[in-house]
């Protein structure tokens, strides 16, 4: 019975997700932690683009959003002690 109660996550709710994580991943200030950030994001909404059960969507969606919260602690802790000089990657040129 409680195999049916699973609430399967709608498109919407999922891109919502994707697009949120790939914001979040724009707030850290190093740029190591920022690509790898939304190298894993897309890595990850790839490796489960597949899934077709519903307990399996339902624990990867649930899995993201914890993933979300714990990168929004992460992008504020970063950025309370971000460095004062900036990486020669993060400087653009002129």
């Amino acid at each position: 019975m409680a195999a049916s109660a699973v609430a399967v996550p709608t498109r919407a709710e999922v891109l919502l997700l994707y697009r949120s994580l790939l914001r979040v991943a724009r707030q850290f200030c190093d740029y190591n932690i920022r690509e790898y950030s939304n190298r894993r994001t897309i890595d990850g909404f790839r490796d489960n683009k597949k899934l077709t059960d519903p307990s399996q969507l339902s624990a990867a969606f649930s899995d993201g959003k914890t993933q979300l919260e714990v990168a929004k602690r992460q992008a504020l802790v970063y950025s309370l002690y971000a460095p004062k000089v900036k990486s020669i990657i993060d400087i653009k040129p002129c």
